[in-house]
């Protein structure tokens, strides 16, 4: 059934041949176009012809069955359970005498969506059809989502043509139909998150929460409290109870990114509901079991981590199980091409423009360029391009100079040098101004860099997380929109 303005059609199914006619007679006086059938055989062929293309045809599909329980040969009950398997879009509402009311309440547990009692009384029936079209528009429009869903988290569209990619599409299709524990590595923006979405969206437990959480971006201080929760008066500032994340993935997934941040301690912790599926929340004694499907995200070699006593041996053994690894886009410069068209055509339908492609200079330009932030990066400078681009197609004038120069981004002011030997110009600032100052952008761009993973700019920098996160507060840096 849809929520088009029209109302659906109506399939009225009584092997009664003028109970048929009189139903379907009312039900046209109030504008439903109706048909009829007189067996569970001649309704099932109807229901397949009405969705079958036909160019001439300008009937639509049926959204709504009224079906008499007592029908001969195949009877009511197993006529439901056909329609609710072939066409579950359907609506079915089932009718039946006053003697027989406890096999219309088990067609209604089968998945009729209501009953209604011979003889029939015309303000119930219209009553009920009112409510059983309603229903119906919500079915639909459920199934409507679910099939955007689907293509959003189709395998078809995390685009990438590279040998590697379609090993990677191979695997997500192997694993994504277990509950087995999946741990993906590779740098930032490799789509980590987009995989992790596909194996839940291609899994039975698809109708079923996805949650995601990414761990280096919550202070350690309060990442206990996201990943299982707390309750009132566990901490300062506690004044209420918090449901964790690892309860609201309760019969679904959850994906964590950035495992690699996690502390020795939360690692100990993770590893607990690994193995039990259970925990207790922040300030509570009381164990809360979990039935949750575990998806990880490493940004970082785990191996190197584990070998440096970084990270729990016990804890990489155990969510090794299926490991998938992402190539960073500087390695598979192939997919440039195909993954830019993408990200153009969904930029352009976004903006409501026609933009036809990309000139060869800035093809070109794209192909040559190393992408340190990875597919997101490019996603970023598509997007760009079509807000800047006045032509019919993308040109080098509309990319960002570090792209059609082939630098590598904002890491360039790390190794900032005159070239012409010129002093660093000097406005007055005392020594300590100047290096703080120096020291604030060259935190900013590797931050920017690295898409403001604090764990990774944190290691390329030379400091631990700490000083970093004490710095970003100091800086003031947090009040930056990437921030978030």
């Amino acid at each position: 059934m849809t929520a088009s303005d029209s109302p659906p059609r109506i399939l009225v199914v009584d092997n009664d041949p003028i109970a048929c006619e009189g139903l379907r007679e009312v039900l046209r006086t109030h504008a439903y176009d109706t048909a009829t059938a007189l067996n569970a055989q001649e309704a099932l062929a109807a229901l397949a012809d009405a969705e079958r293309p036909q160019d001439d045809r300008a009937a639509r599909p049926f959204g709504l069955v009224i079906t008499d329980l007592n029908l001969p040969g195949t009877d009511g009950t197993e006529l439901l359970r056909r329609i609710r398997g072939r066409h579950p879009d359907v609506v079915v509402i089932v009718l039946t005498a006053y003697g027989t009311i406890e096999a219309a309440v088990n067609a209604i547990k089968l998945g009729a969506f209501d009953y209604l009692t011979h003889p029939l009384v015309e303000e119930e029936l219209l009553a009920l059809l009112d409510k059983a079209m309603r229903h119906g528009a919500l079915i639909s429009q459920n199934h409507h989502l679910r099939r955007q869903l689907d293509d959003r988290f189709a395998l078809d569209n995390i685009v990438g043509r590279d040998p590697r990619m379609q090993r990677i599409y191979d695997l997500v299709e192997a694993v994504a139909p277990t509950k087995t524990s999946v741990l993906m590595t590779g740098e930032s923006g490799t789509g980590k998150s987009l995989i992790a979405r596909a194996i839940h969206q291609r899994s039975p437990l698809r109708d079923k929460p996805f949650i995601e959480i990414s761990c280096g971006s919550i202070p350690e201080t309060l990442l206990e409290s996201e990943l299982f929760g707390h309750v009132k008066g566990a901490f300062t500032g506690a004044h209420a109870d918090k449901v964790g994340r690892f309860l609201a993935a309760d019969g679904g997934t959850i994906f964590l990114d950035e495992i690699n941040s996690a502390s020795p301690g939360m690692q100990l912790k993770l590893l607990r509901v690994l193995q039990e599926k259970r925990f207790e929340p922040v300030g509570s004694t009381k164990t809360v079991e979990v039935n949750v499907r575990v998806v990880l995200a490493s940004n970082e070699p785990l191996e190197q981590l584990v070998a440096h006593g970084q990270f729990r041996q016990d804890l990489y053994y155990r969510i090794n199980v299926v490991k998938i690894e992402l190539p960073p886009l500087r390695d598979r410069l192939t997919d440039v091409p195909v993954l830019a068209g993408h990200f153009l055509e969904k930029q352009s339908r976004a903006a409501g423009r026609e933009i036809l492609g990309f000139s060869p200079d800035a093809m070109a330009a794209l192909q040559r360029y190393s992408y340190p932030g990875n597919v997101r990066e490019l996603e970023n400078i598509v997007e760009r391009a079509v807000v800047l681009c006045h032509g019919p197609k993308v040109g080098v004038e509309d990319l960002p100079p570090t792209v059609v120069e082939n630098r590598p981004g904002q890491m360039a002011l790390l190794h900032h040098r005159h070239e012409d030997g010129d002093p660093i110009p000097w406005n007055g600032q005392t020594l300590a101004e100047a290096l703080e100052a120096q020291e604030r952008r060259i935190i900013l761009a590797a931050l920017n860099t690295n898409n403001w993973n604090r764990n990774q700019t944190a290691a390329q920098l030379g400091i631990n997380r700490t000083t970093l996160y004490k710095k970003i507060r100091a800086f003031r840096l947090d009040e930056y929109p990437q921030a978030g």
